[in-house]
């Protein structure tokens, strides 16, 4: 079974708390933009950000140890990957 953008979301802010989402954009919009502000760590301040590697990991672990239903951990892992593998690609 495959969840829609908006279960996707959902799960996301489960997770990440107290994010600011843009409400205008579409659910698949708004998760992609908030999954690459959080690997690229745009929250934090410049001198002491982590590489997007390191916040890959960081992320993987936090929906691992999560209370999300199995595909949802899947589902959201699968999501960062592609995005993670976009900036990477970028970054080349």
């Amino acid at each position: 079974m495959r969840l829609t953008p908006e279960q996707l979301l959902d799960a996301y802010k489960s997770l990440w708390k107290n994010r600011l989402l843009n409400s205008k954009a579409s659910s698949l919009e708004i998760l992609s933009q908030s999954i690459k502000r959080e690997l690229l760590d745009e929250l934090t301040h410049p001198r002491v950000r982590k590489s997007p590697e390191e916040k890959y990991i960081l992320a993987v672990e936090r929906i691992i140890t999560s209370s999300l239903d199995r595909e949802e951990k899947i589902e959201l892992i699968h999501f960062f990957t592609e995005l993670h593998r976009t900036i990477r690609e970028g970054e080349e």
